[in-house]
Protein backbone atom coordinates (compact mmCIF):
# COMPACT_ATOMS: atom_id res chain seq x y z
CA UNK A 1 0.00 0.00 0.00
CA UNK A 2 1.14 3.55 -0.80
CA UNK A 3 -0.11 6.95 0.36
CA UNK A 4 -1.43 9.21 -2.38
CA UNK A 5 -3.38 12.40 -2.95
CA UNK A 6 -5.51 13.10 -6.03
CA UNK A 7 -4.75 16.34 -7.84
CA UNK A 8 -6.71 17.88 -10.68
CA UNK A 9 -5.42 20.67 -12.95
CA UNK A 10 -8.69 21.49 -14.69
CA UNK A 11 -12.21 21.82 -13.39
CA UNK A 12 -13.26 18.38 -14.63
CA UNK A 13 -9.90 17.13 -15.81
CA UNK A 14 -8.33 13.76 -15.11
CA UNK A 15 -7.23 13.13 -11.52
CA UNK A 16 -3.52 12.40 -11.09
CA UNK A 17 -1.92 10.75 -8.07
CA UNK A 18 1.05 12.19 -6.20
CA UNK A 19 2.87 11.24 -3.03
CA UNK A 20 2.03 13.61 -0.14
CA UNK A 21 5.35 12.88 1.62
CA UNK A 22 5.09 14.36 5.13
CA UNK A 23 2.77 17.23 4.17
CA UNK A 24 -0.61 17.56 5.86
CA UNK A 25 -2.68 18.01 2.70
CA UNK A 26 -6.46 18.47 2.75
CA UNK A 27 -9.12 18.40 0.03
CA UNK A 28 -9.63 21.80 -1.59
CA UNK A 29 -6.08 23.03 -1.04
CA UNK A 30 -3.89 24.14 -3.94
CA UNK A 31 -0.54 22.41 -4.34
CA UNK A 32 2.57 22.74 -6.47
CA UNK A 33 3.65 19.51 -8.17
CA UNK A 34 6.08 18.41 -10.85
CA UNK A 35 4.60 16.80 -13.95
CA UNK A 36 5.88 15.73 -17.36
CA UNK A 37 5.05 19.24 -18.59
CA UNK A 38 6.96 20.92 -15.77
CA UNK A 39 5.95 22.50 -12.47
CA UNK A 40 2.16 22.78 -12.22
CA UNK A 41 -0.44 24.35 -9.93
CA UNK A 42 -3.32 22.01 -9.06
CA UNK A 43 -6.23 21.46 -6.71
CA UNK A 44 -6.46 18.54 -4.30
CA UNK A 45 -9.71 16.64 -4.92
CA UNK A 46 -8.85 13.39 -3.11
CA UNK A 47 -7.33 13.59 0.37
CA UNK A 48 -4.49 11.46 1.68
CA UNK A 49 -5.36 7.78 1.45
CA UNK A 50 -3.70 4.42 1.01
CA UNK A 51 -4.15 2.52 -2.23
CA UNK A 52 -2.74 -0.70 -3.65
CA UNK A 53 0.54 -0.32 -5.52
CA UNK A 54 -1.01 -1.99 -8.57
CA UNK A 55 -3.60 0.80 -8.94
CA UNK A 56 -1.02 3.59 -9.44
CA UNK A 57 1.97 4.13 -11.71
CA UNK A 58 5.18 3.91 -9.71
CA UNK A 59 7.37 5.69 -8.87
CA UNK A 60 5.03 8.48 -7.72
CA UNK A 61 6.22 12.06 -7.92
CA UNK A 62 5.90 13.98 -4.67
CA UNK A 63 3.97 17.16 -3.97
CA UNK A 64 6.57 19.93 -3.88
CA UNK A 65 4.62 22.14 -1.45
CA UNK A 66 1.23 23.43 -0.49
CA UNK A 67 0.58 26.57 -2.55
CA UNK A 68 1.46 29.85 -0.87
CA UNK A 69 -0.20 33.24 -1.38
CA UNK A 70 2.56 34.06 -3.87
CA UNK A 71 1.73 30.87 -5.79
CA UNK A 72 -1.95 31.76 -5.83
CA UNK A 73 -1.08 35.23 -7.11
CA UNK A 74 1.13 33.80 -9.84
CA UNK A 75 -1.61 31.38 -10.93
CA UNK A 76 -4.04 34.32 -11.21
CA UNK A 77 -1.47 36.28 -13.24
CA UNK A 78 -1.09 33.31 -15.57
CA UNK A 79 -4.85 33.35 -16.19
CA UNK A 80 -4.62 36.99 -17.27
CA UNK A 81 -1.62 36.22 -19.48
CA UNK A 82 -3.58 33.38 -21.10
CA UNK A 83 -6.30 35.84 -22.18
CA UNK A 84 -3.73 38.11 -23.84
CA UNK A 85 -2.01 35.14 -25.46
CA UNK A 86 -5.36 33.97 -26.84
CA UNK A 87 -5.94 37.31 -28.59
CA UNK A 88 -2.42 37.38 -30.00
CA UNK A 89 -2.75 33.85 -31.34
CA UNK A 90 -6.06 34.72 -33.03
CA UNK A 91 -4.34 37.60 -34.81
CA UNK A 92 -1.49 35.35 -35.95
CA UNK A 93 -3.93 32.69 -37.22
CA UNK A 94 -5.77 35.34 -39.25
CA UNK A 95 -2.45 36.67 -40.57
CA UNK A 96 -1.42 33.23 -41.87
CA UNK A 97 -4.98 32.51 -43.07
CA UNK A 98 -5.10 29.13 -41.35
CA UNK A 99 -8.33 27.12 -41.30
CA UNK A 100 -8.31 26.37 -37.57
CA UNK A 101 -10.42 27.35 -34.56
CA UNK A 102 -8.56 28.37 -31.42
CA UNK A 103 -10.22 26.94 -28.30
CA UNK A 104 -8.05 27.75 -25.31
CA UNK A 105 -4.62 28.97 -24.24
CA UNK A 106 -2.78 27.57 -21.24
CA UNK A 107 0.43 28.59 -19.48
CA UNK A 108 2.35 26.10 -17.39
CA UNK A 109 2.83 27.39 -13.85
CA UNK A 110 6.54 28.05 -14.34
CA UNK A 111 5.84 29.80 -17.70
CA UNK A 112 8.15 27.28 -19.36
CA UNK A 113 5.59 26.50 -22.05
CA UNK A 114 2.46 28.00 -23.64
CA UNK A 115 -0.10 25.56 -25.01
CA UNK A 116 -2.68 26.49 -27.64
CA UNK A 117 -5.63 24.12 -28.12
CA UNK A 118 -7.46 24.22 -31.45
CA UNK A 119 -9.83 22.26 -33.66
CA UNK A 120 -9.58 21.77 -37.42
CA UNK A 121 -11.12 19.53 -40.06
CA UNK A 122 -7.79 18.14 -41.19
CA UNK A 123 -4.05 18.52 -40.76
CA UNK A 124 -2.76 22.07 -40.41
CA UNK A 125 0.72 23.27 -41.37
CA UNK A 126 1.33 25.68 -38.50
CA UNK A 127 5.13 25.81 -38.62
CA UNK A 128 5.20 29.50 -39.54
CA UNK A 129 2.59 30.22 -36.86
CA UNK A 130 4.77 28.55 -34.21
CA UNK A 131 7.75 30.68 -35.27
CA UNK A 132 5.70 33.86 -34.93
CA UNK A 133 4.34 32.87 -31.53
CA UNK A 134 7.79 31.87 -30.26
CA UNK A 135 9.13 35.28 -31.32
CA UNK A 136 6.37 37.01 -29.33
CA UNK A 137 6.35 34.90 -26.15
CA UNK A 138 10.02 33.82 -26.14
CA UNK A 139 9.24 30.45 -24.60
CA UNK A 140 8.33 26.94 -25.74
CA UNK A 141 5.19 26.83 -27.88
CA UNK A 142 2.92 23.80 -28.26
CA UNK A 143 -0.12 23.70 -30.55
CA UNK A 144 -2.39 20.81 -29.72
CA UNK A 145 -5.26 19.73 -31.98
CA UNK A 146 -8.30 18.41 -30.09
CA UNK A 147 -11.60 16.84 -31.14
CA UNK A 148 -15.09 18.30 -31.02
CA UNK A 149 -15.82 16.50 -27.74
CA UNK A 150 -12.77 18.06 -26.13
CA UNK A 151 -13.92 21.44 -27.45
CA UNK A 152 -17.30 21.04 -25.74
CA UNK A 153 -15.60 19.90 -22.53
CA UNK A 154 -13.32 22.95 -22.48
CA UNK A 155 -15.87 25.60 -23.51
CA UNK A 156 -18.93 24.16 -21.75
CA UNK A 157 -22.53 24.94 -22.62
CA UNK A 158 -26.14 23.89 -22.04
CA UNK A 159 -27.47 20.58 -23.30
CA UNK A 160 -30.95 19.90 -24.72
CA UNK A 161 -31.97 18.84 -21.19
CA UNK A 162 -31.44 22.43 -20.02
CA UNK A 163 -28.53 21.51 -17.75
CA UNK A 164 -24.81 22.17 -17.99
CA UNK A 165 -22.92 19.72 -20.20
CA UNK A 166 -21.93 16.56 -18.32
CA UNK A 167 -18.41 16.59 -19.79
CA UNK A 168 -17.83 20.15 -18.56
CA UNK A 169 -19.57 19.71 -15.23
CA UNK A 170 -18.52 16.37 -13.75
CA UNK A 171 -17.12 13.83 -16.23
CA UNK A 172 -13.36 13.44 -15.77
CA UNK A 173 -12.95 11.28 -18.85
CA UNK A 174 -15.08 10.53 -21.89
CA UNK A 175 -16.97 7.26 -21.77
CA UNK A 176 -17.74 5.07 -24.81
CA UNK A 177 -21.33 5.47 -26.06
CA UNK A 178 -23.07 3.74 -28.94
CA UNK A 179 -26.30 3.58 -30.92
CA UNK A 180 -27.04 0.31 -29.15
CA UNK A 181 -27.54 2.24 -25.91
CA UNK A 182 -30.14 4.49 -27.52
CA UNK A 183 -31.97 1.44 -28.89
CA UNK A 184 -31.93 -0.31 -25.53
CA UNK A 185 -33.38 2.80 -23.86
CA UNK A 186 -36.13 3.07 -26.52
CA UNK A 187 -34.96 6.52 -27.59
CA UNK A 188 -35.50 8.11 -30.97
CA UNK A 189 -32.71 7.28 -33.40
CA UNK A 190 -33.01 10.75 -34.94
CA UNK A 191 -29.42 12.11 -34.77
CA UNK A 192 -30.58 15.58 -33.73
CA UNK A 193 -32.33 14.17 -30.66
CA UNK A 194 -29.59 11.93 -29.29
CA UNK A 195 -26.56 14.06 -30.17
CA UNK A 196 -24.98 16.64 -27.89
CA UNK A 197 -23.84 20.16 -28.79
CA UNK A 198 -20.56 18.60 -30.01
CA UNK A 199 -22.45 16.66 -32.68
CA UNK A 200 -21.57 13.29 -31.16
CA UNK A 201 -23.77 10.88 -29.22
CA UNK A 202 -24.70 12.28 -25.80
CA UNK A 203 -22.51 11.11 -22.92
CA UNK A 204 -25.59 10.77 -20.70
CA UNK A 205 -26.68 7.70 -22.68
CA UNK A 206 -24.19 5.83 -20.51
CA UNK A 207 -25.58 7.13 -17.19
CA UNK A 208 -28.66 4.86 -17.11
CA UNK A 209 -27.39 2.08 -19.35
CA UNK A 210 -26.78 -0.41 -16.54
CA UNK A 211 -30.28 0.17 -15.17
CA UNK A 212 -31.84 -0.36 -18.59
CA UNK A 213 -29.76 -3.48 -19.17
CA UNK A 214 -31.03 -4.91 -15.88
CA UNK A 215 -34.67 -3.97 -16.54
CA UNK A 216 -34.57 -5.22 -20.14
CA UNK A 217 -33.13 -8.54 -18.97
CA UNK A 218 -36.39 -9.12 -17.06
CA UNK A 219 -38.60 -8.48 -20.12
CA UNK A 220 -39.38 -10.74 -23.12
CA UNK A 221 -38.55 -9.64 -26.67
CA UNK A 222 -41.18 -8.10 -28.95
CA UNK A 223 -42.63 -10.85 -31.14
CA UNK A 224 -41.94 -13.57 -28.56
CA UNK A 225 -44.79 -15.87 -27.54
CA UNK A 226 -45.38 -16.06 -23.77
CA UNK A 227 -47.92 -17.34 -21.29
CA UNK A 228 -49.55 -15.53 -18.39
CA UNK A 229 -50.23 -16.88 -14.91
CA UNK A 230 -53.95 -17.14 -15.75
CA UNK A 231 -53.26 -19.40 -18.74
CA UNK A 232 -53.50 -16.83 -21.54
CA UNK A 233 -51.07 -17.28 -24.41
CA UNK A 234 -50.09 -14.35 -26.60
CA UNK A 235 -47.48 -12.59 -28.69
CA UNK A 236 -45.55 -9.68 -27.19
CA UNK A 237 -46.66 -6.49 -28.97
CA UNK A 238 -44.67 -3.97 -26.91
CA UNK A 239 -42.91 -3.57 -23.56
CA UNK A 240 -42.65 -0.68 -21.11
CA UNK A 241 -39.18 -0.89 -19.61
CA UNK A 242 -39.66 1.52 -16.71
CA UNK A 243 -43.13 0.32 -15.70
CA UNK A 244 -42.15 -3.32 -16.29
CA UNK A 245 -45.33 -4.09 -18.19
CA UNK A 246 -45.96 -6.08 -21.37
CA UNK A 247 -48.70 -5.71 -23.97
CA UNK A 248 -49.78 -9.03 -25.50
CA UNK A 249 -51.78 -9.79 -28.62
CA UNK A 250 -54.19 -12.51 -27.55
CA UNK A 251 -56.92 -14.33 -29.47
CA UNK A 252 -60.36 -14.72 -27.87
CA UNK A 253 -63.39 -16.02 -29.77
CA UNK A 254 -61.57 -15.67 -33.10
CA UNK A 255 -60.81 -12.02 -32.32
CA UNK A 256 -57.45 -10.46 -31.58
CA UNK A 257 -57.07 -7.94 -28.80
CA UNK A 258 -54.25 -6.29 -26.90
CA UNK A 259 -54.01 -6.79 -23.15
CA UNK A 260 -51.48 -5.30 -20.74
CA UNK A 261 -49.84 -7.43 -18.06
CA UNK A 262 -47.30 -6.83 -15.36
CA UNK A 263 -44.07 -8.74 -15.83
CA UNK A 264 -44.91 -10.56 -12.58
CA UNK A 265 -47.88 -12.15 -14.36
CA UNK A 266 -45.83 -13.40 -17.33
CA UNK A 267 -44.23 -16.84 -17.61
CA UNK A 268 -41.17 -16.96 -19.84
CA UNK A 269 -37.47 -17.75 -19.77
CA UNK A 270 -35.60 -14.58 -18.67
CA UNK A 271 -32.69 -13.30 -20.75
CA UNK A 272 -29.22 -14.09 -19.56
CA UNK A 273 -27.50 -11.19 -17.84
CA UNK A 274 -24.21 -9.99 -19.31
CA UNK A 275 -21.22 -11.69 -17.79
CA UNK A 276 -18.17 -9.69 -16.78
CA UNK A 277 -15.82 -9.32 -19.71
CA UNK A 278 -12.08 -9.64 -19.74
CA UNK A 279 -10.06 -6.45 -20.11
CA UNK A 280 -8.99 -7.31 -23.68
CA UNK A 281 -12.61 -7.89 -24.72
CA UNK A 282 -13.68 -4.57 -23.22
CA UNK A 283 -11.01 -2.70 -25.19
CA UNK A 284 -12.14 -4.49 -28.36
CA UNK A 285 -15.76 -3.52 -27.73
CA UNK A 286 -14.77 0.11 -27.16
CA UNK A 287 -13.09 0.15 -30.54
CA UNK A 288 -16.18 -1.30 -32.21
CA UNK A 289 -18.42 1.25 -30.46
CA UNK A 290 -16.24 4.13 -31.62
CA UNK A 291 -16.44 2.87 -35.21
CA UNK A 292 -20.21 2.53 -34.96
CA UNK A 293 -20.47 6.03 -33.54
CA UNK A 294 -18.31 7.54 -36.32
CA UNK A 295 -20.50 5.89 -38.97
CA UNK A 296 -23.56 7.34 -37.27
CA UNK A 297 -22.17 10.86 -37.14
CA UNK A 298 -20.69 10.95 -40.65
Amino acid sequence: MVKVVGVRFRRTGKIYHFSPDNLNIEVGQHVIVETARGVEYGTVVIGIREVAEESVVLPLKSVIRIATKEDDKKAAENKEKEKKAFKICLEKIAKHNLDMKLIETEYTFDNNKVLFYFTADGRIDFRELVKDLAAVFRTRIELRQVGVRDEAKILGGIGICGRELCCHNHLSEFIPVSIKMAKEQNLSLNPTKISGVCGRLMCCLKHEQETYEYLNSKLPNVGETVKTTDGVKGEVNSVNVLRQTVKLIVETNDEREIREYSIKDIKYKPKRRKIELKREEIEELKGLEDKEESKFND
